[in-house]
């Protein structure tokens, strides 16, 4: 956090913790008027043009601080990252703050700037650099220090379920704490009353079709698939398309997978051949033993004919369409149908 009074020309605050980052910049306005502060976004706003802001100068002869948020750009409706700054910008930015504007600091925001980047580099170099980051496996703990600073104790299960529900977005998660503090008016929370009070949101992840796929559980597959369609804003149809798409290339690292462990390759090595995480090749390995040559040939089979169906060749609503291949898919060999 910026404790005391903002010495250093640029701050970069980056990370997941953006509840955390919004403190440090509420912390850092504290120093500044109203009028001599500026925020602006990098999506519409270049390095160029933030560091005339910054050279400007104040009416008032006050202090100044310009604020340029989304510099590693934003999320899209997909989850990807769209616009901010460029190389250009980044060298701009750089060139200032070789002798930045006296009494003027300048704030840059990001949720996820490396240290590889030259945006990284210059501001380390010239000024700080606050990185405010949560992993994953620490989110649960994350949550019960939001609850404990609102005064509410919160079992490990509340939150581990509420993360479940919600997502990781840290700014989600904290409005969903805040409005279960409010309600438990410092009455111990359980997992039962995040259930009954949280609406499920998170965004479930396509391999949990995949898994339930390789594990040939055909209950737990249309579950996860109906929560996909439930979840996503997006109409049924392009949904079915997506899922058909992430099946379709599963399918195809399955079949390359089973082809080199027949000829003997380790799954280190197949990882380096086919350009994957050696964790997520060896998962790949153990799913591929669960299903013979012939089984991996019938499923590009269904998944041909589900691409048919989803372009128009059925008149069944696509969503079935999809349902009905994942229940062919999970079939194990001579069951019945």
């Amino acid at each position: 956090m910026i404790a005391g009074s903002p010495d250093r020309p640029v701050y970069l605050l980056t990370g997941s913790d953006r509840p955390k980052i919004a403190t440090a910049l509420a912390r850092l306005e504290r120093h500044f008027a109203s009028e001599a502060t500026s925020v602006v976004s990098a999506l519409d706003t270049s390095g160029e043009a933030a560091v005339a802001l910054c050279n400007a100068g104040s009416l008032f002869g006050d202090a100044r601080l310009v604020v340029v948020d989304h510099v590693d750009g934003a999320r899209d409706g997909d989850g990807r990252r769209k616009g901010g700054w460029r190389a250009a910008d980044a060298e701009a930015v750089a060139a200032y703050l070789k002798s930045p504007a006296p009494a003027t600091v300048l704030a840059l925001v990001g949720e996820d700037v490396k240290k590889t980047t030259a945006l990284w580099k210059a501001c380390a170099k010239a000024g700080d650099v606050l990185e405010y980051s949560v992993s994953k496996k620490d989110l649960p703990r994350w949550v019960a220090e939001q609850f404990r600073q609102r005064g509410v104790a919160a079992e490990p299960e509340a939150c581990a379920a509420l993360v479940q529900l919600v997502g990781e977005d840290l700014s989600t998660l904290s409005t969903e704490v805040e409005k279960l503090a409010t309600w438990a008016a410092g009455e111990p929370i359980g997992e039962r009353e995040v259930a009954a009070l949280v609406a499920a949101s998170a965004e479930l992840p396509v391999y949990e079709l995949t898994e339930a796929w390789a594990a040939r559980d055909a209950a737990r597959a249309l579950t996860v698939t109906e929560t996909l369609f439930e979840r996503e804003a997006k109409q049924r149809r392009d949904t079915a398309a997506r899922l058909a798409g992430a099946l379709g290339g599963h399918l195809n690292r399955l079949r390359a997978i089973k082809r080199l462990a027949r000829e003997g390759v380790r799954p280190k090595e197949a990882a380096a051949t086919l350009k994957l995480n050696p964790f997520y090749a060896g998962k790949l390995f153990a799913q591929a033993e669960g299903f013979s040559p012939e089984e991996l040939h019938d499923a590009v089979v269904h998944l041909a004919e589900l691409d048919g169906a989803l372009k128009g060749r059925s008149k069944l609503a696509p969503d079935l369409e999809l349902q009905r291949t994942i229940a062919e898919l999970t079939r194990r060999p001579g069951s019945r149908a």
